[in-house]
């Protein structure tokens, strides 16, 4: 299965992207790359319904190290058949986060 890419419309096929996903509100977005999270989250973060899927869910922010509560995001990286988890505290923590580059900023 092969979903459309939230910013620019390209495919992301299962196991590739990233999908976040807002578990308070069902909602989730696709990205077939990191750097589209920016535009998307500045233009006001459009979602579509979904369900968020079992991940471990990290307790801290990725971005401040804050607790995370019922705001919070979670970005999931999909390698394949692995699946790797970054929450965030808020869309806001997530734009900072991702224009940073993300996970393996430097």
């Amino acid at each position: 299965m092969s979903d459309a890419c939230t910013w620019c419309g390209e495919p992301v096929p299962a196991g590739a992207g990233y999908r976040v996903y807002e578990p308070e509100g069902a909602r989730v977005a696709r990205f077939c790359r990191l750097e589209h999270v920016v535009p998307w989250a500045i233009r006001g973060a459009a979602w579509e319904a979904g369900e968020t899927p079992v991940v471990d869910e990290p307790a801290a922010c990725a971005w401040c190290g804050g607790e995370l509560g019922p705001e919070r995001v979670l970005v999931v990286r999909e390698r394949g058949e692995h699946r790797i988890a970054d929450g965030l505290c808020s869309v806001v923590h997530l734009l900072e986060w991702a224009k940073a580059g993300g996970r393996y900023a430097t």
